[in-house]
């Protein structure tokens, strides 16, 4: 009810007017009351798990908490509880860096910034992609049929290692190493002249590494010794063993599966890139950055050699030893081709 309604009735009342004003008074703290309770409706407090100084945290913030982190449904309540906590503690941190305005921090913005753009960018894809078909029986075959080198053909490579760091791989080190006939007449060589080292085993298969590096491995005498430099550490690697290791395409089957889905998504995404380039005007303002044209996008280099990629996914055959081997091992094998003797 509006003033100019409230006035009119004043002037056309009765003298029972003073009644009628209260009533209408009444309606209307009455109505606003309930337009109260419908905000407080829309805001679902049932929906609240906790309120850290006044701000809640919500079912909501803990379902996609729960759903990054791929909790089973049999975890669910233990893991629940574990995971208000954290958003409890995210709060008051975000509470606390606000009151430093840490959230004004031209490194924390442009951070921000970075991951709203690649969050945008992404849901973009996603919904021009969409979802892949899953590959059928014959495709998924055919792939492993295609590729006896990952698996009916798997080879496995169990290799010792010392480390030492990059600084001690000096010439004379190399000649050392060179004229050794074993790793363990390196091992005594580095005694002798005090050089600190460790020692490794690495287990590795020719569906993880690549396809130059897997046959110069093959062709090696058993014993024969190769040197990679990775950062800040060097390593003398020997080859002790190859095995057959064959992995079935009834154990496979699934990871070539997941494999040519994701492979899929990306050819997706790189042709949807391919597009967007082609329809947009890019001008490069400061000249020295223009890509060179023989070069290939930054896309196309991800997806250069799908094939290459897929033995990351691929599993270990059932007998074979766990791979104990780092990261930064694998990063080292990957560019040893050129440090082989």
């Amino acid at each position: 009810m509006n003033n100019n309604h409230v006035a009119a009735n004043m002037n056309t009342s009765s003298p029972t007017t003073p009644k009628r004003v209260l009533c209408a008074a009444l309606i209307l703290v009455a109505a606003t009351l309930s337009a109260c309770g419908d905000k407080a409706k829309e805001k679902k407090p049932g929906q609240a798990l906790a309120s850290v100084n006044g701000e809640e945290v919500t079912v909501l913030q803990l379902n996609e908490e729960l759903q990054r982190a791929g909790v089973s449904a049999a975890q669910q309540d233990a893991a629940s509880k574990q995971l208000l906590q954290v958003l409890i503690d995210r709060q008051l941190l975000q509470e606390a860096a606000a009151k430093e305005n840490l959230d004004r921090d031209p490194k924390v913005m442009q951070a921000i910034d970075r991951a709203r753009s690649l969050i945008i960018a992404q849901a973009y894809l996603q919904k021009r992609v969409g979802n892949v078909a899953k590959p059928t029986p014959a495709e998924v075959e055919d792939y492993y049929n295609k590729h006896p080198e990952f698996f009916s053909n798997r080879k496995q490579f169990s290799m010792n290692e010392l480390v030492i760091s990059a600084n001690d791989l000096t010439p004379e080190v190399r000649s050392a190493a060179d004229s050794a006939k074993s790793l363990e007449e390196v091992a005594v060589w580095l005694d002798t002249h005090k050089i600190k080292y460790g020692r490794n085993q690495v287990t590795r298969s020719t569906a993880d590494v690549p396809p130059q590096l897997s046959s110069k491995l093959l062709g090696m005498p058993k014993g024969q010794l190769f040197v990679v430099k990775e950062g800040p550490r060097a390593m003398f690697i020997s080859v002790a063993e190859v095995k057959d290791a064959p992995v079935s395409l009834q154990v496979a089957s699934n990871q070539i599966e997941q494999f040519l889905v994701n492979r899929k998504n990306k050819e997706l995404a790189a042709a949807e890139l391919q597009r967007l380039r082609s329809t947009a005007k890019i001008e490069y303002l400061n000249k020295s950055m223009v890509p060179d044209p023989k070069a290939a996008p930054a896309s196309a280099v991800a997806n250069a050699d799908p094939a290459a990629a897929a033995p990351a996914a691929m599993p270990a055959a059932d007998n074979a030893p766990a791979d104990n081997a780092s990261g930064a091992d694998k990063a080292a094998l990957d560019r040893g081709v050129a440090g082989l003797k």
